[in-house]
């Protein structure tokens, strides 16, 4: 019985098959399993991961979204610091914004149809991991649904940010410098803060008939929410901020 063992590589363009309207690039394989000959199941192939970028093809000159979801042309990423130290690609952080292009027609709940909430060419943030990329027109683009859209940034200040749907934007308290015997903390050691004062609610999530249902905080408060969830965000004035959905505010304190 022969098998074939295939360690992590590159696999080349060339070799890998062409799909209509995309260019496929360099592909990196992570983890292969063994393969045999003369076996079939699912077994030998739940190791292989493959990621790679699509192009689309120059020939097509537009990109329509359907449905619910939106096209984003992604903000290109800082390559300076603030005091203009030339960022290495490895240390540039991943943007988080970008401006709408295109926009699919909506999605129907109930009887009801609900449009896009955002229009082309608005300015928005949208959570860390969301969408698929794709290099279109010669600039990186999103594509992802609206619901993972946070909200509307018209600013450059991250305060500004208007959440839509269920998110809530929250100021971040600072986390203590010291502990409760006086010794100062080091960045690493600081527990993360999971309270905060509300900067900023959402109209409120849709129900099963496409209607809002208002979030019950409001602007002001202090509340608890959740230690991991969210997106977070450095304001200008160099504050911490987090956009989060309101099921993951656990207490409003007072």
């Amino acid at each position: 019985m022969a098998t074939a063992q295939l360690t992590a590589s590159s696999i080349s363009a060339r070799n890998l098959p062409s799909f209509k309207g995309f260019t496929p690039s360099t592909a990196r394989v992570l983890s292969v399993a063994p393969l045999r000959q003369g076996g079939l199941g699912l077994g030998p192939f739940r190791g292989l991961v493959v990621k790679a970028s699509a192009t689309i093809a120059p020939k097509y000159t537009t990109l329509k979204p359907l449905g619910d979801r939106v096209l984003v042309k992604i903000n290109a990423a800082e390559e300076k610091t603030v005091g203009g130290i030339l960022l290495p690609t490895s240390a540039q952080t991943k943007p988080q914004g970008g401006e709408v292009v295109a926009v699919g027609e909506g999605k129907t709940l109930g009887k009801n149809k609900v449009d896009i909430s955002v229009k082309t060419g608005t300015q928005v943030v949208y959570s860390k991991y969301a969408g698929t990329e794709v290099e279109f027109n010669g600039s990186k683009h999103l594509i992802l649904k609206e619901d993972d859209i946070v909200g509307i940034l018209e600013t450059d200040d991250v305060k500004d940010i208007k959440p839509l749907n269920d998110r809530v934007l929250i100021k971040v308290v600072e986390a203590e410098t010291t502990t409760a015997g006086g010794l100062l903390l080091t960045e690493s050691s600081k527990e993360k803060p999971s309270i905060g004062t509300v900067v900023a609610v959402g109209p409120g999530p849709l129900d099963g008939e496409g209607k809002r249902k208002p979030i019950s905080i409001t602007p002001g408060n202090t509340v608890m929410y959740s230690k991991y969830a969210g997106n977070d965000f450095k304001g200008a004035d160099g504050s911490n901020y987090i956009a989060l959905r309101v099921s993951d505010v656990m207490a409003v304190l007072s």
